[in-house]
């Protein structure tokens, strides 16, 4: 007689009969003996049973198979490669594949006796679902490298090296089991086994409900809150990895409020959830597979290659997990591609454009997933970020576990926005989807503009802050979008050796705006406080005949400016929308994203859709570089959707409009306006750097007169000598005109402060240097 019983788990019964490992001709499932109606005879015996230790009157033989176990850069365990051992190794008798279904070692005092079955696989092994190596069988095979890892040593040791592990020391629900205590995730000999999770013999109360023998909730019950373990509310993977708690609960991924899609039909057969599962239901699952697609790294489901629907096999693609949900064509999600469907697709940004980060294997050098997070704040060792080993992934940016939809990375309450708070008052503070990733802060031993002068030390900063966290920028974790986008685009990367331009796919092509090799960004964006608003320097890098009303100049992406509209000389009208407000000229910072990312509008810098609609981020771009906007020696007069123009006003500083522009003097109040007119057209790159991130004059300016160490020529050397040609030497210099003589405040200039400062140039300078020398600009190239 069966006995038929119920735990404190209310939704599990014990009833094997009723389950797939029911094998006997009454199984409910597609495997089943032809004639033997035995139902425990199939892993049990009571008398010859295997002489394995501990192994429950076993009827079977243990596999011989030698395994290749599950492991990663990140895993704690430190016996994590050792051979699947305890009642695993029960389990893998049959899920391996080696040995057929059917075959048990005593039957009615027969021995080594093989069952007649149907519904198996060839030679009448466990069949193989939608296929071997795919993500959607239990044929797992000898590879468990694509599996959770079994036969490991759980302990507060691994939970407090792990840190986002519970202490099975501190938990009542996590132990060995034995006589009156009896924890709902058994280990045995302090090792997690298959039946720490699945328990072979269980099912829900409600039959037709597929549990996978799990003994806690398969799904997420109700809105996860976080903190201590809720057997009765969270999913079995909670049990575990506590994930920082709230962390992960209030993260887009698993909070109810912004992860509401509901899985199709079809994705959900496929994956065997219930219909109308909803994407925080589903929680854990919607990422990872505990026995997921063979070639895919961290348990990722569908996390390779494979072109084939399920994925078959491939090699490592850890983003195409991401774009299972995160693309228009997945057609996992309802609503998925349409108008209204909220998650952002991010796929297209890397697929449909000119340029884009190298994200797959194709893209990078080494032909091979390179990312290799070391821990669960997913710091990865800088040389994977140089040369050969050049990459970019998902989760170098992005912590999907942490990530909330919110401005800020602090964000408390129900806001929910997809970026950042793009309106007056613009910060640079990392948004909600930069949360608890990683980043580096530039340490600085100068203020000088040279390529040669690096920072002297990088913080890396980590972990997370958590809602209300601190935003100073000396906290120890990301509080900045530019602290993320650091670690790759500075010598912390790649120290002095920086990439060639197009050495990976999806790169913009080498040579383009004369560009060659990768800018140090960290040295672009420094923004010493010495240097705010309009005064006399010594250190900018400029040599020192040009330092008086001198200054470097940078993009308010490290630090504010200082430069006021009344420093300036400008007003509101300069400024496309955000960064007009009255007082945020020069107070105000701004993200790398908001030049680098798919192309924008008209005077714009945002996305289509605002801070809800396509993504932001330098994911790809129909322009080189990943910018929202053309950017080449043509940019000026006639091509007013260029990426300058996406924050400065087009009609000031390319047209003929009149008005301030902080370019002005006792001829004109806005000399851009003047050349334009005088000219016909303008070029910014006749008179600014062609990488404007950060420079050592005012303003972004060129000094021909004085072209140092960032040309590869000694401070103070003059070009552009007695010709009409611009002068292009990448990547700052493409086809520049300008030689200043002495820098002026906004508002101040005269003609006498352009012109050659002697030999080797002309000598001449003002309108006779501009209109009728050896260097006029006249006709402009």
């Amino acid at each position: 007689m069966l006995m038929v019983s119920f735990s404190l788990n209310a939704e599990r019964i014990s009833d094997i009969a009723s389950t797939r490992h029911n094998l006997s001709t009454s199984s409910p499932g597609s495997v089943t003996a032809v004639s033997e109606s035995q139902i425990c005879v199939f892993c049990h015996t009571p008398h010859q049973a295997e002489a394995l230790p501990n192994a429950p009157l076993w009827n079977r033989q243990a596999s011989g198979a030698t395994y290749t176990p599950y492991t990663s850069n990140s895993i704690d365990a430190n016996d994590i490669a050792a051979t699947p051992g305890g009642s695993s190794k029960l389990c893998l008798s049959c899920h391996d594949g080696t040995i057929a279904l059917g075959s048990v070692n005593v039957l009615n005092a027969q021995t080594n006796v093989t069952i007649n079955m149907s519904g198996t696989g060839a030679g009448g092994v466990m069949p193989s679902g939608h296929g071997d190596s795919t993500g959607f069988t239990r044929k797992l095979g000898t590879d468990l490298g694509n599996d959770h890892p079994i036969s490991f040593t759980y302990d507060s040791t691994l939970a407090n090296t792990d840190g986002e592990l519970r202490d099975p020391n501190l938990e009542t629900h996590i132990g060995n089991r034995a006589p009156g205590t009896t924890p709902v995730v058994p280990l045995e000999n302090n090792q997690v086994q298959c039946t720490s999770c699945h328990d072979p013999h269980i099912r829900d109360t409600d039959i037709a409900q597929n549990i996978k023998f799990l003994r806690l909730h398969r799904f997420q019950q109700g809105f996860p809150v976080g903190g201590n373990f809720n057997e009765a509310n969270d999913i079995n993977c909670i049990a575990c990895h506590d994930k920082l708690g709230t962390a992960w609960s209030t993260s887009a991924h698993a909070d109810p409020a912004s992860a509401n899609e509901i899985y199709t039909t079809a994705a959900a057969n496929l994956r065997e959830f219930p219909a109308n599962t909803r994407v925080w239901e589903a929680s854990c699952l919607n990422c990872h597979d505990t026995h997921a697609v063979q070639g895919t790294r961290r348990l990722l489901r569908e996390g390779t290659d494979s072109l084939s629907v399920p994925k078959t096999g491939g090699n490592a693609a850890l983003e195409e997990a991401c774009y299972t949900c995160h693309s228009a064509d997945g057609g996992v999600l309802v609503g998925q591609g349409g108008g209204s469907f909220e998650v952002p697709n991010v796929e297209s940004d890397f697929t449909t454009g000119l340029t884009h980060m190298p994200i797959t294997t194709t893209d990078q050098q080494a032909l091979n997933e390179i990312h290799d997070i070391q821990d669960a704040d997913m710091i990865e060792d800088n040389a994977n970020f140089n040369l050969s080993n050049r990459h970019v992934e998902c989760t170098d940016c992005h912590n999907p576990h942490r990530v909330i939809k919110n401005r800020l990375f602090n964000g408390t309450g129900t806001t929910q926005a997809g970026t950042h708070d793009h309106s007056t008052g613009h910060t640079n503070i990392a948004s909600g989807v930069l949360r608890g990733s990683w980043g580096i802060e530039p340490v600085y031993g100068s203020n000088s503009f040279d390529p040669n002068n690096l920072p002297i030390s990088y913080i890396i900063k980590s972990g997370d802050g958590g809602s209300g966290a601190s935003t100073l920028v000396v906290s120890t974790y990301v509080t900045r979008e530019y602290q993320i986008c650091l670690k790759c685009h500075s010598d912390y990367a790649y120290g002095v050796n920086p990439p060639v331009l197009g050495d990976t796919g999806g790169n913009t092509l080498f040579g383009t705006n004369d560009v060659t090799d990768y800018t140090n960004q960290a040295i672009e964006f420094q923004a010493p406080a010495s240097h705010r608003g309009e005064v006399t320097t010594f250190d900018s890098g400029a040599a020192s005949s040009y330092s008086t009303n001198n200054h470097r100049s940078w993009h308010p992406v490290i630090g504010r400016t200082g430069r006021t509209n009344a420093v300036r000389n400008t007003n509101a009208a300069n400024w496309e929308s955000p960064w007009s407000g009255g007082g945020d000229v020069g107070n105000q910072r701004m993200y790398c994203s908001d030049c680098h990312g798919s192309n924008t509008g008209l005077g714009t810098s945002a996305p289509s859709g605002g801070e809800n609609g396509n993504p932001w981020g330098p994911h790809g771009s129909t322009n080189n570089f990943i910018l929202k906007g053309n950017w080449d020696r043509n940019t000026g007069t006639g091509n007013s959707n260029d990426l300058c123009f996406k924050c400065h006003d087009y009609t000031r500083y390319a047209t003929d409009s009149g008005g301030n522009s902080g370019f002005g003097g006792n001829k004109d109040s806005n000399l851009h306006s003047f050349h334009a007119d005088k000219i016909g057209n303008l070029r910014c790159s006749w008179c600014h750097v062609s990488v404007p991130h950060g420079w050592k004059n005012k303003a972004f300016l060129v000094n021909l007169n004085d072209v140092g160490p960032e040309a590869g020529l000694p401070a103070g050397t003059q070009v552009r000598n007695n010709t009409e040609a611009g002068y292009t030497n990448g990547p700052y210099y493409n086809n520049a005109l300008l030689k200043i003589r002495n820098f002026r405040s906004s508002g101040t200039w005269r003609d006498s402060d352009c012109g050659s400062a002697g030999s080797p140039g002309n000598g001449e300078n003002g309108r006779d240097w501009m209109r009728d020398s050896s260097e006029n600009c006249e006709n402009p190239p």
